[in-house]
């Protein structure tokens, strides 16, 4: 009987204890028979349900607490391929899976001399051709995935530290005229205040 089965028959681990003394008893009763008579009172007393149980309860947490776990998340090395890019992959390594598997048979077929060798070859030229669109299709379906979504704005882009420059000098130029108009108004002639 395990440990895991001995708590489920008692309820907690201090009883399953004393269901493993009661299976060791009788193979000691069999080599020693006084020492069986003194042990059978003891398996026999029930378990102390106060504070041994709780240390023992208190300890197994703490080791469950200082286990690692299981399963660690890490963020990502790169981004997730877009999904028509990801579906062209996907499609181009089954290709060149067959196209190999297509020629190791060509090539055996061919050592044994066999008459399936002729076709295998042929079709395995037949599938290089196919494996190679199928590379291709990857390349050209990221290339315009790319040309189509992959430009993102990001706050530090050139276009965005021009523009703002720009915003700068407008405002600066702005500031500076209206300086010029407030001076050259009250330079007037005999204005004392606003009418």
């Amino acid at each position: 009987m395990g440990t895991a089965e001995r708590r489920r028959e008692s309820g907690s681990g201090a009883v399953g204890e004393d269901a493993a003394a009661r299976e060791i008893a009788p193979q000691g009763a069999a080599a020693h028979p006084q020492g069986a008579a003194a042990q059978r009172p003891a398996a026999r007393r029930p378990a102390p349900q106060g504070r041994a149980s709780v240390e023992r309860e208190s300890v197994e947490h703490e080791m469950a607490e200082q286990r690692p776990p299981l399963w660690v998340e890490e963020p990502a090395r790169r981004r997730r391929l877009p999904d028509p890019v990801r579906t062209a992959a996907v499609r181009a390594v089954i290709i060149v899976a067959i196209t190999l598997v297509q020629a190791m048979v060509a090539f055996l077929s061919a050592l044994a001399g066999s008459w399936l060798s002729f076709p295998m070859v042929l079709s395995s030229v037949a599938s290089t051709v196919v494996a190679t669109w199928g590379v291709l299709d990857v390349w050209v379906t990221r290339q315009v995935w790319n040309q189509r979504y992959g430009v993102v704005s990001m706050p530090s882009s050139t276009a965005r530290r021009l523009r703002r420059e720009r915003r700068r000098a407008r405002r600066q130029a702005r500031a500076a005229a209206r300086g010029k108009d407030r001076i050259q108004g009250r330079s007037g002639p005999g204005q004392l205040s606003h009418p």
